[in-house]
C-alpha cells in the first residue's frame, strides 16, 4: 500500500485549474523576459563594450546557480528510477544501449562535419599572430586530458563528496549504487525512497524559485559575450562560424529527425517546440548545463520513465556530444588549412578519431570544445596548435550552437533509447507534445500521475515480495 498519498487526476482537476493557469503566465512572461534581456544584452554589448564585459559575473553567477541543482537533481531522479524497478537488468540494458547509440551519432557527426569542412575551405588565406599562438598553447595545456585520469575520476574520493565535486559522473555513479542497493533491500528500503521523493520536489521548487533571475543571467551573459567578441570577429571568420551554424542545424533537423521519425514516428518540430524554453535557457547562457535539470523533469513528464531518463541524461551530457563532434571536425580542418598544411581525408580520420576520444577524457573540462581542439592537437599534430588562436575569438558564439545541439542530441536520445526499451508511455508523449497535458512550471514534478508520482516509491516493497 501507498505510503505517500496520490491524488488521482481528476481530484487534481477538481482543485481547480485556476493556480495553474496562472503559474503557467507567470512562467510565459518571465521567457519573455528572457528574450527581450537577451536582445537588450546584444544591445549594450555593440554600444558600450567595456561595460558589457564587466557584467560577466551576472551570467556566471545564473548559471553557477543552476549547476549547484544538478546533482542533487541527478541522484534524487536516478535513486527513484533504479530504486523502484524489479530488475538490474533493466538499468544495465538501458545504459548498453545509450552507449552503443551515443557512439554511432558522434561518429555521424564527425563524417558529416568532416564533409562540410572539405566543402568550405573555411581557413584559406588566414594568418596567425604570435599573441593568438601563445593564447593557443595556454589553451593546449588545459584541455590536455588523459584517459585514463578520466576514467578514475568517476570514483569519488567519499561516497558525499560526490554531491560536490561538481562532477555529474560522480553523482551519477554513486546514485547508481545507492539506487541498486535499495533494490536489494526491498521493503525495508521504501521509507528511504520516500524521503528521496520529497527532496526531489524540494529541489525542483529550488530551481523554479532560481529560474526567476534568468533575465539577469541572460543580459549578463549576452552582453559580456557580445562585447568582447563585438562585430569584426564575427566578420573575419563568418565563413567558419555560418558554415557551423548550418551544419549544427542539418544534423539537428535532418539527421536526428529522420532517425526520430523513422523509429518513433514523433515529428523532431514537435519535441523541440516542447523544449523551447529550454533551447532558449542554453541560447542566452551559451551553457547546456544550465537546462539540464529542467529536461530531466520535462521528459519524465512526457512519458520517459524515471529510470531511462536517469541513466541516458546525465551519460549523455559527457558522452553524446554531437555538436562538440561537428565543431571538433571543421575547427580541425579550418586551422590545418590556416596554418598551411591541410589534412589529407587519411589524416582527418586519424585526428578526428582521436578528438572523438579525447572529447570523452576531458568532458569535465570548463570551455571543453576549445580546450579538447587544442588538446588533441597538441597531442596528434603539435604543429597545428598555434592555429586555434585563429577562433579564440569566435568560439563563445560557437560554443551556443555546440551546446543546443548536444541538447537536442541528448533529448532525441533519451525518447528514442526510451522507445527502444519500452519505458516509453506513447500516449502521454503525444498528449504532451499536442499541449493537451501542459508541464508544471511551479513544481516541475508530476504528483498526481503513475508514470512518475512517488506512488513508484512503495512498489518496491511490493515488487520484491513478488520476486
Amino acid at each position: 500500500m501507498s505510503t505517500t498519498p496520490t491524488p488521482s487526476s481528476g481530484a487534481v482537476a477538481a482543485q481547480g485549474p485556476g493556480p495553474r493557469r496562472s503559474s503557467t503566465r507567470a512562467t510565459h512572461y518571465l521567457y519573455l523576459a528572457v528574450i527581450v534581456a537577451v536582445l537588450l544584452g546584444i544591445a549594450t554589448g555593440l554600444l558600450f563594450p567595456g561595460f558589457a564585459t564587466e557584467l560577466k559575473p551576472l551570467g556566471e553567477g545564473f548559471v553557477n546557480l543552476i549547476k549547484m541543482m544538478i546533482q542533487p537533481i541527478i541522484f534524487c531522479t536516478i535513486v527513484l528510477g533504479v530504486g523502484s524497478v524489479a530488475s538490474a537488468a533493466k538499468v544495465g540494458r538501458v545504459g548498453g544501449l545509450a552507449l552503443v547509440y551515443f557512439l554511432v551519432m558522434s561518429t555521424v557527426a564527425l563524417s558529416i562535419g568532416m564533409v562540410v569542412g572539405n566543402l568550405l575551405h573555411p581557413g584559406d588565406g588566414l594568418q596567425i599572430t604570435q599573441a593568438a599562438a601563445a593564447t593557443a598553447q595556454e589553451k593546449a595545456a588545459e584541455g590536455h586530458a588523459d584517459t585514463t585520469a578520466f576514467l578514475l575520476g568517476i570514483i569519488p574520493t567519499s561516497l558525499f563528496s560526490a554531491f560536490t565535486s561538481g562532477s555529474v559522473l560522480q553523482t551519477l555513479f554513486v546514485a547508481l549504487l545507492v539506487g541498486f542497493a535499495l533494490q536489494r533491500m526491498g521493503a525495508a528500503g521504501a521509507p528511504v525512497l520516500t524521503v528521496v521523493g520529497h527532496l526531489q520536489r524540494l529541489v525542483f521548487r529550488l530551481l523554479a524559485m532560481v529560474m526567476w533571475v534568468a533575465p539577469v543571467g541572460a543580459f549578463g551573459a549576452m552582453a559580456a559575450v557580445t562585447g568582447q567578441g563585438g562585430v569584426d570577429a564575427l566578420r573575419s571568420l563568418a565563413v567558419l562560424m555560418i558554415g557551423f551554424y548550418i551544419t549544427c542545424a542539418l544534423f539537428v533537423f535532418v539527421v536526428l529527425g529522420v532517425v526520430l521519425k523513422a523509429a518513433t514516428g514523433i515529428n523532431i518540430f514537435a519535441l523541440l517546440r516542447y523544449l523551447g524554453r529550454e533551447f532558449l535557457l542554453i541560447l542566452a547562457t551559451s551553457s547546456s548545463e544550465s537546462a539540464l535539470p529542467r529536461v530531466i523533469a520535462k521528459l519524465e513528464h512526457a512519458g520517459v520513465e524515471r529510470t531511462t531518463v536517469g541513466v541516458v541524461v546525465p551519460t549523455g551530457y559527457s558522452f553524446n556530444l554531437d555538436g562538440t563532434a561537428i565543431y571538433l571536425t571543421m575547427a580541425s580542418i579550418f586551422i590545418a588549412e590556416a596554418v598551411g598544411a591541410p589534412l589529407s581525408i587519411g589524416e582527418q580520420v586519424s585526428l578526428l578519431l582521436f578528438m572523438m576520444i579525447a572529447a570523452k577524457g576531458a568532458a569535465g573540462v570548463t570551455g571543453s570544445g576549445l580546450a579538447v581542439l587544442a588538446g588533441g592537437l597538441q597531442s596528434h599534430r603539435p604543429e597545428l596548435v598555434d592555429g586555434v588562436g585563429l577562433i579564440i575569438g569566435i568560439d563563445r558564439f560557437m560554443s551556443e550552437a555546440r551546446a543546443l545541439t548536444n541538447f537536442a542530441g541528448n533529448a532525441v536520445g533519451t525518447v528514442l533509447i526510451g522507445h527502444w526499451t519500452h519505458s516509453l508511455d506513447r500516449e502521454r508523449l503525444d498528449r504532451v507534445l499536442a499541449g493537451k497535458d501542459p508541464f508544471d512550471e511551479a513544481t516541475m514534478v508530476d504528483d498526481h500521475d503513475e508514470h512518475d508520482a512517488p506512488a513508484a516509491v512503495p512498489a518496491v516493497g511490493e515488487a520484491t515480495g513478488a520476486r
